[in-house]
């Protein structure tokens, strides 16, 4: 773990790059801390706040701002959707992740925003998409996941589907596919000269993440019955287990020289090697290991596995992780505005990320902010005097 660098305006791979962020929860806003980390300045959109539902976390820790340049616009009022029109543009990419109609409802639709600005990329992040009887629908990733059939293969035999916290849809389908939308127009643009629309929804880019599973079915190689399959905690050689002190650890050893090596330090029964994938031994070679896993804690079994190719790893909290020396060595995570959280991600060679902090008291100026769009002072001054902006 490392103390967090002072952010470097000049550094990353996306350096001069210009992105509006409208406000939001969840996916977009992951997307605009990866972008600002990147080295695109990202301008973020935010309500006034008597407009705002809720902050769900203290500032210095609301990674949803950090980074970025915050301001605040009365959106319900034309001037300041005209304001954010001047804005895009001077932009190369606008995110946002309202339901379909609502950028319509506010004056800055694609069919407005692209035809003023027509290199502008625009990207939109739904649950559903912008079109289909869905579109238009509430929801939160857990529904968006339900869509898929991922939700339906998560889980132990006999047991309920399981949440996977918000990762699947949210953040997987979500904010990665937009991100990869993002960057695939900018490439094309290099090209062409020309912006377009991203359609970008979680329901479909869950959907992707799991098409291997499409393919499986297909072939054959897999069943809907939840916990029945190779690695939905099918087999009893992919699978969680519980420790004497009541902590977890996994057990991974898919091909049979991992498996053999993992039988031989728990040790498991020789006869269970050779019948790894004979279903018929499954259920009496999960007792076996689940017995044995239960002799001793979390931490002997991760020393007695250390080094080895069985496959086999604690169960770590969030803090575990970040303290872990795996971890530390690479300096997975670091330290900053006083909590630790992931440090960016990918790395590179030439032109690494920087880590975002919390946003200053020149990022939140609004006068500053707009100079640098192109509004003069006195601009600044009547919009703020008026209300359009909040100071």
């Amino acid at each position: 773990m490392t103390s967090a660098p002072a952010r470097n305006p000049g550094k990353g791979p996306l350096v001069g790059l210009t992105v509006v962020e409208m406000a939001g929860l969840g996916p977009v806003p992951l997307a605009g801390l990866m972008l600002t980390e990147m080295g695109a300045r990202v301008v973020r959109i935010e309500r006034p706040s008597n407009d705002r539902v809720f902050m769900r976390v203290s500032p210095q820790y609301d990674l949803d701002r950090h980074g970025r340049e915050i301001l605040t616009v009365d959106l319900k009022r034309p001037e300041g959707a005209e304001l954010v029109l001047r804005l895009l543009d001077r932009a190369d990419v606008l995110i946002e992740g309202f339901r379909p109609g609502v950028m319509e409802r506010l004056g800055l639709g694609p069919d407005i925003a692209c035809s003023r600005s027509p290199a502008l990329i625009y990207g939109r992040l739904t649950g559903y998409g912008q079109t289909g009887p869905l579109a238009e629908r509430a929801g939160h990733d857990l529904t968006y996941l339900a869509y898929t059939g991922a939700l339906n293969a998560i889980g132990h035999k006999g047991g309920r589907p399981v949440p996977p916290l918000n990762l699947v849809a949210d953040y997987g389908g979500g904010t990665m596919m937009l991100m990869t939308g993002l960057l695939a127009a900018l490439f094309e643009r290099s090209r062409s000269g020309r912006g377009q629309i991203i359609d970008a929804s979680m329901v479909e880019g869950a959907s992707m993440l799991a098409a291997p599973y499409f393919s499986f079915l297909a072939d054959g190689t897999w069943n809907e019955r939840r916990g029945d399959n190779l690695l939905d905690s099918g087999t009893p050689f992919y699978d969680t287990y519980e420790t004497a002190d009541g902590g977890h650890i996994v057990v991974a050893c898919l091909e049979p020289r991992f498996f053999a090596e993992f039988a031989r330090l728990l040790p498991l029964d020789a006869r269970f090697v050779p019948a790894q994938y004979d279903r018929g031994v499954w259920d009496e070679m999960r007792a076996a290991i689940a017995e044995r896993v239960r002799t001793k804690n979390r931490d002997e079994w991760t020393a007695l596995f250390e080094g080895t190719e069985a496959c086999v790893a604690p169960v770590l909290s969030f803090s575990e992780a970040a303290a872990h020396p795996h971890n530390r060595s690479r300096q997975s995570h670091v330290d900053v505005a006083g909590f630790t959280r992931p440090r960016p991600t990918p790395r590179f060679s030439r032109t690494d990320s920087a880590v975002a902090a919390v946003p200053n008291a020149e990022a939140c100026d609004p006068a500053s902010i707009l100079a640098r769009f192109g509004f003069s002072e006195a601009e600044a001054e009547t919009l703020a005097k008026d209300g359009i902006v909040e100071r």
